[in-house]
Parts: C-alpha cells; sequence; structure tokens
C-alpha cells in the first residue's frame, strides 16, 4: 500500500505545479511606427474627429445598399467559412487546455490464453500453459513544471484571437466590396443613362443635316459624319450594358446567390450613391485598435511566442505520476479450478501501483537547440510582417483620403466643364443651322459634351469609391457582428 505521506507529499506537488515557472518569453506588443495626424487632415473633406464606424454604408442613405450588405453578411461563403475557421481554433484551444490536465485516463482490460516455448530460457519448473485475465484503470499526468501546456494554452489562445480577427478582416472587405461593386454597377447605369441622353442629341443633330444635305445646303460630307459619329456613340452602349452585367455579376458572388437573383433584387436603374463633404477619419493610432488584419498579426506574433516556451520546456525533463487500479488474475489451463477466471473476483486479484518518474532528453544531437532557434526565426517574421501590417494600413487610409478629397475638386470642375459643353452644344447647332460654322464643329461640340458628362459620372463614382476605400482602410464595419476577442477571453486565466 502507498503510504499516506508519500500522497501528501504527491498532492503538495501537484498543487503547487500550477504556480510554477513558464520557460520562454513574454510577449508584448511590437513596437510600430506612428504619427499624429493624417496628411489630408488638414484640408476642409477630413475632420481629426472620431466617430463610430459601425454601420458606416448608411451615409449614403441608399436602402437598396442597406439591403444588399444585410444579405452578403448573411450568405456570404468566405465570410461563412472563416466562421468556421473560428469554430475549428477554438475546438483546438479546448483540445490544448485538455492537455494541462491528466493525459491518459483510460479503462483497460485483457484476456490472454499462453502458450510459452519450452525451450526457453529458465522455462524449467514454469507452467508452460496459462490464462491471465485483466481489468482497471490507468492513469497518467504529466505536470506542467516548465508551462509547455500553459504556454501551449497560450499559443492556442492567440490562434483562436486571430482566427476571430480573421473573420472580423474578411467582413471589413466583404462590406466595402459590396459598397464598392455596387456604386460601380450605379455608375454604370449613369453613363449608359448619359450616352442615351446623347444619342437623342445627335440623332436630332442628323435630322437637321440630313434636312439641309437634301435642301443642297450642305454636302454628303455633313450627313456622313454626322452619322458616322451616332453610329459610334450607339457602340458604346453594349460596351456599358457588358460593364454592367459584369458588375451584377460580381455583386452574385458576394451575395453568395446566382446572377439571376440579383436581376431581381435590382430591377431598375438608378443614381450613384451621394457622399457627404467630410469624414471623420480620427488619429492615426486608432487604426492600429480598429484594423482586424492588424490584430490578426498581433495575434499570430503572440502565438508563435508561445511556441518558443513550448519548445524551451523540452530542455527540462518531463516529470509525470502514472497509477494503475484495477483486477488481475491467472492460472493454469490444465485445471479450470485453478484458472484465473475463477479466482478474478476475489480481493486477492486486487493490483495497483502509483509513482512519480521522470524522462530527460539528455542527447537530442541539436534537434532541441535547433527546434528553439527556429521558433524564434518564426517569431521574429512575424514581427516583421505585424510591423508591415501598420505601415500598410497607413499607406491604405492615405490613399483612400486623398483620392476622397480630391475627387471632390475634381468634380467641381467636371461639373463647370459639363455645363459649358451643353451650352457650347446649344450654340454650335444653331451657328449651324444659321451658317456661320461648318459641321465640325458641331462634332467636335457634342463629343466633348459626351466625354464631358461620362467623366463627370465617372468622378462622382469616385467620391463615394474614395469614402468607401476610407472606410476599410480605418477598419470599419465589424464591430457590430460579433464581439471582440479579449471579451471572450477575459474570465480566462491559467
Amino acid at each position: 500500500m502507498v503510504s499516506k505521506q508519500f500522497l501528501l507529499i504527491l498532492a503538495a506537488m501537484v498543487f503547487i505545479v500550477s504556480g510554477c515557472m513558464k520557460v520562454g518569453p513574454n510577449f508584448q506588443r511590437p513596437c510600430t511606427q506612428t504619427y499624429n495626424s493624417w496628411l489630408e487632415q488638414e484640408g476642409e473633406h477630413v475632420e481629426d474627429c472620431s466617430e463610430s464606424y459601425c454601420e458606416w454604408w448608411k451615409v449614403f442613405n441608399d436602402p437598396m445598399l442597406d439591403e444588399l450588405i444585410q444579405y452578403a453578411v448573411g450568405q456570404n461563403l468566405t465570410l461563412r467559412g472563416a466562421g468556421m475557421r473560428i469554430l475549428e481554433s477554438r475546438a483546438v484551444l479546448g483540445i490544448a487546455v485538455g492537455e494541462w490536465f491528466p493525459q491518459t485516463q483510460d479503462a483497460v482490460g485483457s484476456a490472454e490464453r499462453v502458450r510459452l516455448s519450452a525451450n526457453s530460457p529458465n522455462s524449467g519448473g514454469v507452467d508452460l500453459k496459462y490464462q491471465d485475465y485483466k481489468m482497471g484503470g490507468i492513469a497518467m499526468w504529466e505536470l506542467d513544471f516548465w508551462g509547455k501546456f500553459r504556454r501551449a494554452i497560450d499559443a492556442a489562445s492567440q490562434e483562436y484571437c486571430a482566427t476571430i480577427a480573421n473573420y472580423q478582416d474578411v467582413l471589413t472587405l466583404l462590406l466595402a466590396e459590396v459598397a464598392s461593386a455596387y456604386v460601380r454597377l450605379r455608375t454604370v447605369d449613369e453613363r449608359i443613362d448619359i450616352v442615351q441622353k446623347n444619342i437623342k442629341i445627335q440623332e436630332r443633330s442628323l435630322q437637321i443635316v440630313d434636312a439641309r444635305f437634301r435642301a443642297g445646303m450642305v454636302t454628303e460630307l455633313d450627313y456622313q459624319q454626322a452619322k458616322a459619329f451616332l453610329n459610334d456613340t450607339q457602340a458604346r452602349q453594349p460596351e456599358l450594358l457588358i460593364q454592367l452585367r459584369r458588375a451584377k455579376n460580381a455583386l452574385a458572388v458576394l451575395l453568395g446567390t446566382t446572377p439571376n437573383c440579383i436581376d431581381a433584387m435590382i430591377k431598375e436603374p438608378g443614381v450613384i450613391p451621394t457622399a457627404p463633404r467630410s469624414i471623420c477619419a480620427g488619429i492615426p493610432g486608432e487604426v492600429i485598435c480598429r484594423r482586424p488584419d492588424i490584430r490578426r498579426a498581433y495575434h499570430k506574433t503572440g502565438a508563435q511566442c508561445s511556441r518558443i516556451g513550448v519548445a524551451m520546456a523540452d530542455l527540462y525533463p518531463h516529470i509525470s505520476i502514472t497509477g494503475f487500479v484495477g483486477l488481475e488474475s491467472s492460472g493454469s489451463t490444465r485445471s479450470t479450478a485453478t484458472g484465473g477466471g475463477g479466482k478474478f473476483w476475489s480481493s486477492n486479484s486486487f493490483n495497483s501501483f502509483f509513482g512519480p518518474g521522470f524522462a530527460w532528453s539528455i542527447w537530442n544531437y541539436g534537434r532541441i537547440g535547433n527546434n528553439i532557434r527556429a521558433q524564434y526565426a518564426i517569431f521574429y517574421e512575424l514581427i516583421t510582417n505585424y510591423q508591415n501590417a501598420v505601415l500598410v494600413a497607413y499607406q491604405e487610409v492615405e490613399n483612400a483620403l486623398v483620392e476622397f478629397a480630391e475627387s471632390h475638386e475634381r468634380v467641381e470642375y467636371l461639373q463647370e466643364s459639363a455645363g459649358a459643353a451643353k451650352r457650347s452644344v446649344d450654340l454650335s447647332n444653331t451657328q449651324y443651322v444659321e451658317g456661320i460654322v461648318d459641321y465640325t464643329r458641331v462634332l467636335n461640340s457634342e463629343q466633348v459634351l459626351l466625354q464631358a458628362d461620362e467623366r463627370l459620372a465617372i468622378a462622382r463614382g469616385d467620391i463615394s469609391q474614395g469614402l468607401i476605400s476610407t472606410y476599410k482602410a480605418l477598419g470599419g464595419g465589424w464591430e457590430c457582428c460579433i464581439p471582440t476577442c479579449e471579451s471572450s477571453f477575459q474570465n480566462t486565466n491559467f
């Protein structure tokens, strides 16, 4: 029997082990470059105030866009796959937590009929034929003296956080892509409308030229020029319809549905969503906390830091406790009366063993040391990736802000240009009818009008695209959908 003093000493060891050291480095947030304000913050279109980016797409006040985004969040397949990775990572975390407790707790049993060789060593006088029965429970617990399993739990926790951040990142990109695809679709709608309006203008011009040609007032050259320009403008419609179909097909994939469903949802042409004149961009430091891709890189780095501790724990002895409690009996097969089966349930068949042990890999030919170096190399690489992710985030925000701000200025000039082009068409047609100018002047003015109107529509779409890119670069939109990782683990302590 195991003495009480031994059990008390062993229980004290198990109790103390939870407070033992954890080998390996403790993770801290890597240093990154920061600055105080955005470059475009001095302009009228970018403000330094902070706001909630939870449902940023509602600044467009477009019910169709709201409906599409709501549909995409519920049906997008890429987002659903990211959600499955969260469930997988949570299960892996559960496995890591389970490793901290006794690793083996098995019920075992066997029934054997054995026949030994009569020519084997020391076989004289031994019962060569016997039966052996065994049943009981076996347990093995490798104690976490060096923090190996706790480091593994830390790594799995960080990976779980990384998968949540990845889901948030996919969601952020999805919201921006749906809004961007919708703006592209509406921009093509307006361009089609512009082409149709210009076709009507050019048809009226062709009628005027045709009448003057039939009256002998102009040559056939004017008629053929007007007809060629009209056909060229009409040829733009199929090109734009191709772009419209592609925009709808891209939107269908984002919504996790088929193109015919998009046609059912978006039945009529619409206008480009109107963006506000300014945006609250906050300060650059907020982006590090808000952007999911940066937090994903942060948690990936933290997980790798913990894996260094797991590797370093192999430098030290693996201390474990092993025990068995059960019944075991054997007997000769020559007599069933003395067989093991008949005595199996008696008190004399009780069998147990219990005690500590250790295993220490003293000679490993550099495997452990090189594994630690490899884990450190991966850790330093992930630190570099994290720092680069911060710089890329700053770049994306600055690019989006300058696109948003300068597109406003561009639209103002193009509005003046489009107004002047419209007036030029009216004047050139009047002067052509009066015989003051030739038809080349009319063709040039109509061509300028078509180009000015299309450029204005594209520029108005660029304002909305710039705003969408800004919200995406700022990491907005995911906050309303799932909780943060920190809140999920605030009560977890190992």
